[in-house]
């Protein structure tokens, strides 16, 4: 389509002798076209010389302007050395000239205008430093380079930044670039030879883009973004500039490094680059204290070019100043900086995409986003506009009335309603961003007692408090902290609690800041804190946990298991190496336990619902890792020989509940199929082989790294118990369970359940498991068995009053009757309720005996875990305190905790003598 089919718009000519002079040199144009040409000269002078210089290229241009732009950038490409200065300033008039009149006229969208602009600023890069890269190559000045290199411009790349990087290049910018290059293409002093090299051509580039001649320029360069510009060369190496970032980088280098693409030389070599950048620039944590320095640097831009005050509109800065760009900028920066080491989603240059994903995401509300693209949008055809006047890199409103008029006239309005748009715009971007940086003042601090004030005079010599960063951001917070306690019933209890959460908490800026962004996590602290103090020491030490409670679906439903093996694959995928992996496997896991935790204690899930989970997540772990754990040995080893080998859950993990607590019951057993020796670097007889990638799987899951620990893993229920091998064979496995297991070994194993591995043989170690318990039994032998079982464990294991699992009548008492009953039904059944029921369906169990054993279990459950997530201990009600006593009675139904002891006792007795009596009872038939 041509330009004059698609105008939409027209400016107004300031001054009419300059518009007609420009009508005349184009004669022939079409009127609505000859409209917008008269206008745009007739208002902006640059423009207007514009005009007059390239009259003759112009009406053609103006029949494609697409294909006029492609056809500009194509003839750049092909630029002889000794053409290509005056060849890109000829570029960079007619682009400037057609993306003026295009915008000016409606004809391309904002994106569209500063795309074309940004397109230009790429290529007349490349060119440039290609073209001097190559006269150092033809010199022999970079080492090892030859023409065949000279595309990739011989491993130097340069990156865009800010907004050249994110392709929204202003009408008149300077384009900020960092010129790096691949030093692993060198060794030795053939590294400084090609550095120097390297440093020639980029002066030499930048000075082809950038000097002022007869022709104009191309564009202002300004490489100050560089790592420490003051003393480094202006290139250097990729390897210099990653060590610069690990160790000094700040957060205004992170936020320049969104917009960060290559633009220019080996694109390859920035791609390994900015990849490797990406842990500098994106946290694995949700990064809150980002909105603090990202404040202070507002604060001190403002004050370093004296834009502080009340809204003026004469000279008013509309990038800097006010309500203006750059705090839309920000505001969207700073949220992709707290989340996008989380969602890759929210890693994207452009500031209008960006807010659109931030609401999507939830992390601006859509109508916020909505309007501050628009403002964002408008505020930018202003700045063109002022730098379409006369090309000058400027921000700034002017200062004369006549100015303003031109201005106004330049963008088809009036002054009055110019300005009042400004101003409008300029007031609602300072109300929609304003509050994210710089919220009201705190509250004062309440009123403490002395005890109360002891208490909190200690916090300043904890670990979480030694920065002055945590101090001053936590002073902010004490306020509202206090007052939130002293609201509590008991709030010394609370204030304690909190003080022992804060001892244990090593570190505080991030979760500090993290509060004081989302001031309702701060009840949910408190809740913790004074209900479960395990739950509150976990926290302490893992307290970016709180994440997932920001920046996840938190309180969405559970996602099953299924669904957080597919989500753990995901993760582990992203995470990279093995190392990675196993830190990523951590930290998931540990936002997953929060989360039930969490929901647990508010009682949004009930204890077997829990349990449940639990068991999902380790399950999952289990299933996620084992692949890569596989994998990793592989590597040195060669892959599993025959079928491979799969994992089955015995225990609690086998039955589907867990605590929060509870370590992980395994056995795995292989299939080698007749296969002697692994193939690989390293092979090993097939018992080894598995043997030692048991291990392997053992160490992934239970060894301590920098994350912590995954799980504690108990494989005491392999065959032969620790005397035999870490891993089965199947034909071993098999023969041992039809003719030498013990009694108490098949019991175990109607609780086995398949976890990960070759999902054949997972399917084999099944159907063997489930025909074991369906075939023949001696009954008599079971129940004798199972009672000398029970007497030996009520002896070893008495129990007390409030411990939920030991003891005649409690848990273990239960679950060893539960087996039982599965074992002599032949019930494949691994959940406790499910083999009670078959139990009750062979009618070795009456109506009224599964129901009490069913309720006790449960009674017993929600003790057993409720003590694991609120101590982690042994149930203890005095050590609980109130808010964990509250929780037990009302999770429980009970009125006191004496009248939940008393049940406790009651139905303990009768499971005990229901137990027995079922145990003294043959099946019915036999």
């Amino acid at each position: 389509m041509t330009f004059e089919t698609r105008i939409t718009r027209s400016p107004r000519p300031y001054e009419p002798e300059r518009a007609t002079e420009a009508r005349a040199a184009l004669p022939d144009l079409p009127g609505a076209t000859a409209e917008v040409i008269a206008g745009a000269a007739g208002s902006a002078p640059y423009l207007h010389g514009l005009l007059l210089k390239e009259a003759a290229w112009l009406p053609e241009a103006l029949d494609d302007p697409e294909s006029a732009l492609a056809a500009g950038i194509s003839r750049i490409e092909a630029l002889p050395f000794d053409q290509i200065d005056t060849g890109l300033r000829q570029a960079k008039r007619r682009v400037a000239l057609l993306a003026g009149l295009c915008d000016l006229g409606g004809v391309w969208t904002l994106s569209e205008v500063t795309g074309a602009l940004s397109l230009l600023a790429d290529r007349a890069t490349h060119v440039a430093l290609r073209a001097h890269v190559a006269r150092e190559i033809r010199k022999g000045k970079i080492p090892g380079q030859t023409e065949d290199d000279i595309e990739a411009c011989g491993g130097m790349f340069a990156l865009a930044m800010g907004k050249h990087g994110a392709g929204e290049l202003n009408y008149s910018s300077d384009i900020d670039l960092i010129c790096l290059f691949d030093e692993e293409r060198f060794e030795g002093i053939d590294r400084m030879e090609a550095r120097a090299g390297f440093i020639r051509a980029t002066r030499r580039a930048m000075a082809a883009l950038s000097d002022l001649t007869a022709e104009g320029y191309v564009f202002r360069t300004d490489l100050r973004l560089r790592p420490d510009p003051s003393v480094t060369p202006v290139c250097f190496a990729m390897e210099a500039a990653e060590r610069y970032y690990e160790s000094v980088g700040r957060t205004w280098e992170r936020a320049a490094y969104i917009k960060a693409r290559a633009c220019a030389g080996d694109l390859d070599a920035g791609g390994r680059f900015l990849k490797g950048m990406m842990p500098f620039v994106w946290r694995k944590h949700l990064d809150f204290n980002a909105i603090r320095e990202t404040h202070d640097m507002r604060l001190k831009i403002r004050a370093h070019k004296g834009l502080g005050g009340a809204l003026k509109l004469e000279g008013h800065n509309m990038k800097l100043g006010f309500g203006g760009i750059r705090e839309i900028e920000f505001f969207a920066q700073t949220r992709q900086l707290i989340a996008g080491g989380r969602d890759p989603d929210l890693r994207l240059r452009g500031t209008v995409p960006a807010l659109a994903m931030l609401a999507q995401k939830g992390w601006v509300e859509a109508d916020v986003a909505d309007q501050l693209s628009r403002d964002y949008e408008a505020h930018r055809e202003v700045e063109h506009r002022l730098q379409m006047l006369r090309d000058q890199q400027t921000h700034s409103l002017p200062t004369a009335p006549e100015e303003f008029d031109r201005l106004a006239a330049l963008m088809g309005t009036t002054v009055a309603a110019m300005r009042a748009e400004i101003a409008e715009r300029c007031e609602r971007v300072n109300a929609l961003t304003e509050d994210f940086f710089a919220p009201g003042e705190a509250a004062p601090t309440p009123e403490l007692s002395p005890e109360q004030a002891e208490v909190t005079a200690r916090w300043s010599t904890y670990p979480c408090l030694r920065t002055a960063r945590a101090q001053e951001i936590f002073e902010r917070l004490k306020p509202e902290l206090l007052t939130r306690i002293q609201r509590l019933d008991k709030p010394e209890e609370a204030l304690s609690h909190l003080d022992g959460f804060l001892r244990g908490l090593p570190a505080g800026v991030q979760l500090f800041a993290l509060f004081e962004a989302n001031p309702q996590l701060i009840d949910l602290i408190l809740d913790i804190v004074s209900t479960a103090p395990h739950l509150a020491r976990y926290l302490s030490r893992n307290a970016q946990v709180l994440d997932a409670v920001i920046g996840g679906r938190f309180f969405a439903s559970w996602p099953g298991r299924e669904g957080l093996i597919a989500l753990l694959d995901t993760h582990l995928e992203e995470a990279g190496d093995y190392e990675r992996q196993l830190d990523a496997c951590r930290r998931w896991a540990k936002e997953w336990h929060f989360r039930v935790g969490v929901h647990q204690l508010r009682d949004l899930i009930t204890a077997d619902e829990a349990g449940a989970q639990y068991c999902d997540i380790a399950a999952a772990c289990v299933a996620a890792l084992y692949p890569q754990v596989v994998a990793e040995f592989a590597r040195k080893h060669g892959p599993p020989p025959g079928r491979g080998a799969m994992v089955l859950g015995m225990g609690s993990l086998g039955a589907g509940r867990l605590t929060a607590a509870s370590d992980l019951d395994m056995i795995v057993i292989y299939d080698a199929a007749g296969v002697d020796m692994s193939e690989g670097r390293k092979p090993l007889q097939s018992r080894s082989y598995y043997a030692r990638l048991t291990q392997a799987l053992i160490t992934a899951m239970t060894t301590q790294t920098a994350e912590g620990r995954l799980y504690e893993v108990d494989m005491r229920l392999r065959p032969s118990g620790k005397q035999g091998p870490v891993a089965t064979s199947l034909e071993s496995f098999m023969s041992y369970q039809r003719e030498e297991a013990w009694v108490w070994e098949h019991l175990a194993l109607t609780r086995g359940r398949a976890l990960a591995g070759d999902p054949e043989l997972m399917r084999a170690v099944e159907d063997f498991r489930a025909d074991l318990i369906a075939g023949p039994r001696d009954e008599a032998r079971i129940r004798q068995e199972t009672t000398e079982m029970r007497a030996r464990l009520a002896e070893a294991k008495p129990g007390s009053d409030w411990d939920p699992k030991n003891g005649p009548g409690r848990m273990m008492d239960i679950e060893l009757l539960a087996e039982t009953a599965a074992l002599l039904a032949g019930s494949a059944e691994q959940d406790i309720y499910a083999q009670l029921g078959a139990g009750r369906a062979a009618q070795w169990l009456t109506g009224d005996e599964y129901a009490l054993l069913v309720e006790t279990y449960r009674l017993m459950w929600r003790l057993q875990s409720a003590a694991r997530l609120l101590t982690g201990e042994a149930l203890d009600p005095e050590a609980v305190g109130a808010g964990g006593r509250a929780f037990l009675m009302r999770s429980n139904g009970a009125v006191s905790m004496a009248a939940l002891s008393e049940e406790l006792k009651l139905r303990a007795a009768a499971s005990a003598m229901a137990i027995t009596a079922v145990l003294a009872r043959p099946l019915p038939g036999a």
